[in-house]
Formats: C-alpha cells, sequence, structure tokens
C-alpha cells in the first residue's frame, strides 16, 4: 500500500472557507440569481489566511482534499485558483452541473465515498448544516466561521443546491 493511500483525509471547503467571495455576493442578491456572474469572478477571490493556514498545516499529516458545492463547470478555475494560492495539490471533488440537492446532501456524499477506504482526520466547512450533517455522521468538523457572514449564499447552498 502506497503512503498515499494510508494517510488520513483533511476535507475543505472552498467558498467561505478558503475563498473570500464577499466581493461577489453581489451577483446573488439580485432576482433571478446570477449564477454565471458569481462563479465567472471566483479566480479574483481573494484567500482566507486561516483556512489556508489551516490546509497547508493539515498537509504535513493528511492527504487535503477539497470537496466544494461548485459545479463541474469551474474545475479549471477552481483547480487554477488553488494553485495560485499555495493550497496543496489535492483531488477536487464538485457538484454536478445539473445537481441541485442542498449542499449537506451532496457533500455528506462524497465524504461517506471517500471515508469508505480512508480515515477523514477533518471535514473544514462554513456551512453550518454541513458540518451538523457531517458531525452527525461521525465525522470530526471544523466550522469555518472565519469569513464574514454570507446570507444569500446560504440560502442558496441550502434551497436552490447551487454551491
Amino acid at each position: 500500500m502506497s503512503e498515499s493511500t494510508r494517510r488520513p483525509l483533511a476535507v475543505f471547503d472552498i467558498d467561505n472557507t478558503l475563498a473570500d467571495t464577499g466581493h461577489r455576493q453581489h451577483f446573488l442578491e439580485r432576482r433571478p440569481r446570477d449564477w454565471g456572474g458569481f462563479f465567472g469572478a471566483a479566480p479574483a477571490d481573494p484567500p482566507l489566511e486561516r483556512g489556508v493556514a489551516l490546509a497547508v498545516e493539515s498537509a504535513a499529516d493528511c492527504e487535503v482534499v477539497y470537496l466544494t458545492g461548485r459545479p463541474e463547470r469551474c474545475r479549471a478555475d477552481t483547480e487554477d485558483w488553488l494553485a495560485r494560492h499555495g493550497l496543496p495539490e489535492g483531488r477536487v471533488w464538485m457538484r454536478g452541473n445539473q445537481d441541485r440537492r442542498p449542499a449537506r446532501t451532496t457533500k455528506l456524499e462524497v465524504l461517506k465515498r471517500i471515508a469508505r477506504g480512508r480515515e477523514v482526520r477533518m471535514l473544514v466547512d462554513d456551512d453550518e448544516l454541513v458540518c451538523q450533517a457531517a458531525r452527525g455522521a461521525g465525522f470530526r468538523v471544523v466550522l469555518a466561521d472565519w469569513a464574514a457572514q454570507a446570507p444569500e449564499l446560504k440560502a442558496a447552498q441550502e434551497g436552490e443546491g447551487r454551491t
């Protein structure tokens, strides 16, 4: 068994955990919500230093992977952003382009899948409902509470299954 398959996993959300989405919240405040604009502005997200530092620190003992509610069509921008901001290399798990289920459902489904053959040391996420669901399933959770509150984003995560 290779070292990478033995190391525990540290699972990180991206939006408002590693990336500050505050500058693009206005796209979600209009009706209808401008999802193209919201995701199109993601490459300009500034990093959240506390989240980035935790991911880098976690890489010493864990394999870091990313679990985001961003749709698959955002993969290239997301992977470029992670590399540009010095985050550890790791697999990026994304929502299917047409998947509109709540984040707590999609993320818990993936967490359970990746935990089948590996220890998940922790999940780091800003969404309290995702954290609650993961904790209820037995995962160790770190609530990323270092970003500014984003009520429109939280509503979209749960009600519209968009991020």
